[in-house]
């Protein structure tokens, strides 16, 4: 028999409850006690959610980010976040876990406001972790409270010590992932960080625990022999101080690594199967017949049904050829996707309800537990679930067969100059100089600006049929007017106009393309209590009419200043979607640029100058391997280049990335030609700007000055020391000055007096720059 397991569960609730449990803590609505009590009321949640598995995760909840409760474990906390606020109690040790994730931990906290942490992108996933920060001064010490406290809740629930599975992530990953704040060599604090490991695998292993599941995904990348050593020093150091390890590796294949993983001193170890099915056979050959092989066949990263005959046909001859156990799991946590598919009324696309074909993590466990009946009792016992299965996949084969669609011949003809501007950008430069007639250092936005309340109920009222389309638009022209006006009067140079029609950036435009469907509560987490609710692309993705160019239009109209059309980028949409398997994903990535360079045309031709197409997931997309960067790369710069690139050399393309440390990419992110780039800097330390030093970017760049990720008001001398910071490396005629990211989240109390400080910067630095330059 197979037993079954998981490498962790979504915790933020089938309906967002820990989201707006949060949210309502740090606006001073709920006390420590009563987060405290909703947090334990999730973890029971999830538990229960797992209840048919053979082993349940456990400790893989947490209140913002897994590597943060990580770095909180090992005592490794910032000093800025432990300013007067020691971890003695509760009290103490949630303003600093807050402080370090936002900047803030409740509403006028005493403790004040700090820099919060720099936050970034888990491996090629949406979610973001707080990055760990280290010297050569850390020293590591344990506290496993993290862990013993979700044991001791677990025994209460009256489940058995012998099924929970604490998950912890690896001390390697911990520290690969980790920024060094000083020069030395990170692995020089192994040796420390081993013995802290150890005293909390030894704490949990006098509960009782039999396993524990280890993850290190840096096992997908691509090591050099030191990181390699340090794996193989580690394992040997840590083996036996505790539970029996389950090493778990995902998101790619082992590839450089497998050996190395298959001879390491653990019990078990976990491959993913769904993205390595290659490997599984020298897998299973090469690791020792006395430990555990973990299967992930179960895909953790996309909401498309498992195909169970096939899943069975890979594991049947894995089970004839291993004396040892195999289990089996999905792929990696599924974190990463929707709670329950149960709660969806429809998901419907263009022509027909998709929900036959798909499973989110309820589901997903429930195909687990039919490929173990399956192998234990014989496919004759689950011969309902299967028959239903093999019919689902086949009805939708045979339909997307038969779709027959304009966009398939609009791809064969693509042709070399519809990807490349009419000039280079020295001469664009000066014909949109002209055009635009900006100041030195001009200052914008993002594009997204505070979502009230009353935003979010007249979109309700307007999609549920309580109020007309043309209520509709008067309402929206209205809160557009307003933020047009707010904007001038702080004295911003180029406009937006504050997207308050939209739900979500990506969302947004899948609502009006074919081939995309949605769903009400197919919630992911993203970081903290952000949550996203990705689209499905499902079928050939096209544009039946103008999606942005009333709004642009009328916003327009309401000012003199240039106010930018805002379009997301082809390469985020399809990162931030749940996308089709059944094509190459640089083809559908092709049809959604299709679809945007349509709407950039027809923007421009409405009078529109400034452009802007975001894309915030290019990096994001980059494969673990960096040896594939080259290819993926190739065909996302082409694609952006093919959206942006059918414009008059007077119109100005802007983009925007956030969080992506795109310093080892810079070459292709100077090829996507873009007009203007505005990049994340606030919260690196402005270190993405050493990219510029050994490079010489040839467009315009605006280097974020102001964290919106934190609610901290950024005073106007902070954002002048990051304006002169980023004139060390970028000439002052390039620069421009803005936000790191869209105001969405932020509340219009915080957004306003930030904004006023950023203008006021500006204006400080364009006169110091202007004498410079006289």
């Amino acid at each position: 028999m197979a037993h079954i397991h998981s490498l962790g569960f979504p915790r933020i609730g089938a309906q967002r409850e820990l989201k707006f449990a949060l949210e309502a803590y740090w606006a001073g609505e709920l006390s420590s006690v009563e987060l405290m009590e909703k947090a334990k009321q999730m973890r029971s949640w999830m538990w229960q959610q797992q209840k048919d598995l053979d082993l349940i995760s456990v400790g893989d909840f947490s209140l913002y980010d897994q590597v943060l409760d990580t770095s909180f474990a090992l005592g490794n906390i910032p000093d800025r976040a432990q300013a007067g606020c020691a971890t003695r109690n509760q009290e103490d040790f949630l303003a600093a876990y807050f402080k370090t994730a936002r900047g803030r931990s409740v509403v006028d906290s005493a403790c004040g406001c700090t820099q919060a942490a720099e936050m970034t992108k888990w491996f090629d996933s949406n979610y973001h972790y707080i990055v760990p920060e280290i010297s050569a001064q850390t020293e590591f010490s344990a506290n496993p409270n993290h862990w013993l406290e979700s044991l001791k809740e677990f025994l209460e629930e009256g489940y058995s010590i012998e099924r929970a599975k604490p998950v912890i992530i690896g001390p390697v990953t911990y520290l690969y992932l980790s920024k060094a704040r000083d020069k030395f060599s990170k692995l020089d604090l192994l040796p420390n960080l081993l013995s802290a490991y150890k005293e909390i695998l030894q704490a949990i292993a006098q509960q009782g625990v039999e396993w524990v599941q280890i993850d290190e995904p840096i096992l997908s990348l691509e090591l050099d022999r030191e990181w390699r050593h340090a794996i193989n020093l580690a394992y040997h150091q840590i083996n036996g101080a505790g539970p029996k390890i389950l090493l778990a590796n995902y998101f790619c294949a082992l590839a450089d690594n497998l050996r190395l993983a298959c001879d390491l001193p653990v019990q078990g170890l976990h491959i993913d199967a769904v993205n390595a099915e290659k490997e599984i056979k020298v897998v299973a050959d090469w690791l020792p017949s006395h430990k555990v092989l973990s299967l992930g066949i179960i895909n953790g990263r996309n909401i498309w049904r498992n195909n169970l005959d096939h899943s069975l046909s890979v594991i049947k001859p894995i089970i004839e050829r291993r004396e040892a156990d195999i289990w089996l799991a999905p792929s990696c946590s599924l974190l990463h996707v929707p709670v329950d598919l149960d709660l969806e009324a429809q998901a419907v696309g263009d022509e027909t309800d998709i929900r036959s074909v798909l499973a989110f993590a309820k589901q997903k466990l429930q195909e687990l537990k039919i490929l173990s009946l399956a192998l234990s009792g014989g496919e004759e016992s689950v011969e309902r679930e299967l028959l239903q299965s093999r019919k689902a996949l086949s009805e939708w084969d045979a339909y997307q067969r038969a779709k027959k669609t304009e966009v398939r011949q609009r791809s064969q003809a693509l042709h070399a100059g519809m990807y490349q501007r009419q000039s280079i950008f020295s001469k664009r430069r000066k014909l949109q100089q002209q055009a635009l007639k900006l100041p030195l250092l001009p200052s914008t936005t993002i594009g997204s600006f505070p979502q009230t309340s009353d935003i979010r109920r007249l979109r309700r009222a307007f999609k549920s049929g309580q109020i007309g389309e043309a209520q509709y638009q008067q309402q929206m022209r209205s809160e557009i007017s307003k933020c047009i006006k707010q904007q001038e009067e702080i004295g911003l140079d180029v406009l937006v106009h504050g997207e308050a029609e939209r739900n979500d950036m990506v969302e947004y435009f899948g609502e009006q393309l074919d081939g995309f469907a949605f769903s009400r509560f197919a919630w992911v987490q993203s970081y903290g209590s952000r949550c996203v609710k990705p689209p499905i692309i499902y079928g050939d993705v096209e544009r039946a009419k103008p999606m942005t160019v009333s709004w642009a239009r009328f916003a327009q109209s309401c000012s003199d200043k240039p106010v930018k059309g805002m379009l997301t980028g082809p390469v985020t949409i399809l990162n931030w979607s749940f996308v089709r398997d059944d094509q190459p994903r640089k083809t559908t990535c092709e049809q959604i640029a299709l679809a945007i360079r349509d709407e950039v045309l027809d923007l421009e031709a409405a009078g529109i100058k400034v452009i802007q197409i975001d894309e915030a997931a290019l990096r994001e997309g980059l494969p673990l391997k960096r040896s594939a960067w080259e290819n993926y790369l190739k065909w996302a710069v082409r694609n952006f280049k093919l959206s942006a690139n059918g414009v008059d050399d007077a119109t100005q393309i802007h983009t925007h990335m956030c969080y992506s440390e795109f310093n080892d990419i810079i070459e292709h992110i100077a090829d996507m030609d873009a007009d203007v780039i505005t990049i994340e800097n606030s919260r690196s330390g402005s270190e993405l700007l050493q990219a510029f030093e050994d490079f010489n970017y040839p467009n315009d760049i605006g280097p974020g000055v102001y964290d919106i990720h934190s609610p901290n008001t950024p005073s106007t001398e902070a954002m002048a020391k990051l304006l002169r910071e980023a004139n060390k490396n970028i000439d002052v005629n390039q620069l421009w000055v803005n936000p790191d990211c869209g105001l969405k989240t932020r509340k219009a109390e915080e957004v306003w007096p930030a904004l006023k400080n950023m203008v006021a910067a500006t204006k400080i630095l364009r006169e110091e720059f202007s004498t410079q330059i006289a």
